[in-house]
């Protein structure tokens, strides 16, 4: 059985007058254990059809957004401990805040080492690079502790050899995982399946074992216009 069903459904932003729509008529189903990969040149809709995705799967989902969400002023570990605030009390997330529960440190330590950025633990991020930022943000989905995963370009930031150690992190640890990128090589090496976007419209969806690399570059080649007539 499917985790999560689309049938001819179509994403838009806005309403009356100003809605805008994104994707039309686009029909998928996500199934138990997959690794997916989502392509498509930016703006293509790739972020508007995570979202929806995350809205059906709900808190079966771990998330990792395009724009990191990290707070400058914190240090890593209290970036990752955001992953569980919904899980305790505010007072208890406040007393954290001061003083990191043992346990918690413990736990967040050994993800964040994991991940190549233990020694940071105490570093504000705003003192971190692009790449480890991403690593951050990476750490703060894992310590969710979801069954599936979405990430939104999570591994953007990182050079070829980290984003493919990364994505081995993260798909060891979640079931279902849909992941959006532009790095064709990791898609075809690391995922089972491709969702190409192009246009408003689902334009590949194909398992990597039949694919190339040349119809994931078809993707992203500039799109002309068809001539009238």
């Amino acid at each position: 059985m499917a985790l999560v069903t689309l049938q001819e459904t179509t994403l838009a932003h806005g309403r009356g007058r100003h809605r805008h729509v994104v994707l039309d008529s686009i029909s998928l189903a996500l199934q138990p254990g997959e690794r997916v990969a989502l392509l498509g040149r930016s703006g293509a809709g790739k972020s508007t059809l995570l979202e929806a995705l995350r809205g059906e799967l709900g808190n079966a989902a771990a998330w990792c957004p395009q724009g990191q969400g990290l707070v400058g002023a914190l240090s890593v570990y209290h970036n990752v401990y955001m992953g569980r605030l919904e899980r305790t009390s505010t007072w208890r997330n406040l007393r954290n805040l001061l003083r990191p529960e043992h346990h918690a440190w413990e736990a967040v330590a050994e993800l964040c080492t994991l991940l190549g950025i233990g020694e940071l633990l105490r570093r504000p991020v705003e003192q971190l690079s692009g790449g480890q930022r991403s690593r951050v943000a990476i750490a703060r989905a894992l310590y969710q502790a979801r069954p599936h995963f979405l990430g939104d370009e999570p591994i953007a930031s990182v050079d070829p050899h980290q984003g493919a150690r990364l994505l081995r992190l993260i798909t060891e640890r979640h079931g279902m995982c849909l992941i959006a990128l532009h790095q064709r090589e990791l898609a075809l090496t690391h995922f089972d399946r491709v969702i190409g976007i192009e246009q408003g419209r689902i334009a590949l969806d194909e398992p990597t074992s039949d694919l190339t690399l040349e119809q994931l570059d078809a993707l992203y080649r500039p799109w002309t216009p068809a001539s009238p007539g």
